[in-house]
């Protein structure tokens, strides 16, 4: 059916009454998402929309109302124990939107993780969307900032560290007819909850998905992980696209920030392991949805 999220999905918000968190709670609940709770400390008892409950704490929301996924919106010094919060109360998901949380907050994070039950994406990142089948794909489950209506139910999953090129991919296959079963934007901060290549093994598991687009940036080696994996392991199809082969060496480039060095992180590099891996690479992004269509 998906990966991560289905329309049944019952999601809550930290950081509901917040402007942003607000207007993104608001557009997923458009869009059929069923967002069950909000949390806000010393907001209980209010209700979001006059439907949607609002809590103190993330325990006692799961405990009224079954949510099993959380959708982060809490300032960035905050966030950190937001997603703790909703670690110990045993969430199965946390999608971290907060863009700007300290990486030093983030590796305690990562290491309160390791060993949950709880899967993070994100910080930084658009979140997570699987389609429903109504008209612009109303009825499935948006938890984050993507907009739905590019969306279409469909067996093709995207992953991309940029909120942009996800949303481009998924225009692209929409337009080309093809659906997405789940798209996940991981976020480009330096710490992130969850990899390419984590995503890519549960698309590979989920028997719905035929097909995947991995979009990537210069900087790191998470691609080329990835891409040794996919080699070996991986019974799909695989889309990519590399963004920032324009930038001059040694330079900062993309929302992440990315440095390359030591020859390291280079677009050549993650395009050269991911070509070897027999992921059909698209030149520019305007191709994504083309590179996968090649080899389906």
């Amino acid at each position: 059916m998906a990966i991560l999220v289905k329309p049944d999905t019952k999601a809550l918000v930290q950081g509901i009454t917040g402007s942003f968190g607000g207007r993104h709670s608001k557009l997923s609940l458009e869009y059929g998402t069923q967002v069950v709770a909000g949390v806000t400390p010393g907001k209980a008892g209010q209700k979001f929309e006059d439907t949607v409950p609002i809590f103190d704490g993330v325990a006692e929301a799961v405990k009224e109302t079954s949510a099993t996924a959380s959708a982060i919106f809490v300032p960035p010094p905050f966030a950190a124990d937001a997603i703790l919060e909703a670690v110990d109360a045993g969430l199965e998901l946390v999608v971290a939107i907060t863009e700007g949380i300290p990486v030093r907050d983030m590796i305690e994070v990562k290491a309160a993780i390791n060993g949950s039950a709880t899967r993070l994406i994100g910080p930084n990142c658009p979140g997570v969307v699987t389609p429903g089948t109504g008209k612009d794909s109303h009825g499935g489950c948006r938890i984050g900032i993507a907009p739905g209506y590019i969306h279409k139910a469909g067996d093709i999953g995207v992953v991309s560290r940029s909120g942009t090129l996800t949303y481009e991919a998924v225009w692209q296959l929409t337009c080309n007819g093809l659906g997405q079963s789940t798209c996940v934007g991981i976020g480009g901060d330096p710490v992130p909850g969850s990899t390419h290549l984590d995503i890519i093994k549960l698309f590979n598991d989920d028997p719905d998905t035929r097909g995947i687009i991995m979009i990537g940036e210069i900087g790191g080696s998470a691609e080329e992980e990835a891409a040794e994996w996919i080699k070996e392991n991986c019974k799909k199809p695989v889309a990519g696209f590399i963004a920032g082969t324009t930038a001059p060496p040694g330079r900062r480039m993309g929302h992440a920030g990315a440095i390359i060095s030591g020859g390291k992180g280079t677009a050549e590099a993650k395009i050269a392991a991911m070509e070897e891996a027999g992921i059909s690479v698209a030149e520019t992004p305007s191709q994504m949805a083309e590179a996968l269509i090649r080899i389906l």
